[in-house]
């Protein structure tokens, strides 16, 4: 079963989300405070958590950044009642994988826990390995290397890279990755996937990797580049 941990500091939403969550088949817990959500999340190592940026105790963007250095391959989704791109944007870089802007239909966040977590429990082909340039994918191990060095990707990014690498030379669109990446076409591209290739250009920069690797096509998509 999933489990699934609501940070929310209102209590009839997060009654509400945590109802609705266990009525559709999750495991949930409610943390009303930052302090409360940490000692949730490192005793009961939760699937995946509903994060609200404003809460009482602590700034929502320390706690998503903590609870990312404790949980790296758990989903984290942001719902803010904030409407500034720069603080969606803030919290993506902190290690969201997403977010939902209150108020949001419950079908809404359904499908899109649905689809986080289905993108985690796709297998791998056990055989699988892909190289580009400096950067190689093990596909079944989720791991990637530049020039021999382990990058420390979260899932999004690792997920992001491989469609990229598996379609080297090619222009990928912006709804292409949104489908593949977040299973989210539906909603149409949100900043999360710019957020996600800026950290994850920095991130194979700072390895060793040609920062035009990975090439900006405005207002199309991205291409991962095979000849520089």
């Amino acid at each position: 079963m999933t489990n699934v941990l609501v940070v929310e500091d209102d209590p009839a939403i997060g009654s509400e989300l945590t109802d609705a969550l266990s009525d559709y088949g999750y495991e949930t817990a409610l943390a009303a405070d930052g302090e409360t959500a940490l000692d949730l999340a490192l005793r009961a190592t939760p699937d995946l958590v509903l994060l609200d940026l404003g809460l009482p105790d602590v700034d929502g963007v320390s706690l998503c950044r903590r609870l990312r250095s404790a949980m790296p391959y758990a989903v984290i989704v942001v719902l803010t009642a904030r409407t500034q791109e720069f603080e969606v944007v803030v919290a993506l870089e902190a290690g969201a994988d997403d977010y939902l802007t209150k108020p949001f239909r419950l079908t809404e966040l359904l499908a899109r826990l649905r689809a986080h977590l289905r993108r985690q429990t796709v297998p791998a082909d056990p055989r699988s390995s892909m190289s580009v340039g400096r950067v190689r994918l093990d596909l079944a191990a989720r791991r990637a290397y530049v020039a021999g060095t382990e990058v420390m990707l979260r899932p999004k990014e690792f997920d992001l890279l491989s469609v990229l690498v598996r379609r080297a030379g090619e222009v990928v669109t912006r709804e292409q990755l949104m489908e593949e990446v977040w299973d989210a076409n539906w909603f149409g591209p949100t900043k999360t996937l710019d957020v996600h290739v800026f950290a994850l250009r920095r991130k194979l920069t700072e390895e060793g990797e040609d920062p035009r690797r990975i090439t900006t096509l405005r207002g199309r998509g991205y291409r991962y580049e095979t000849d520089l």
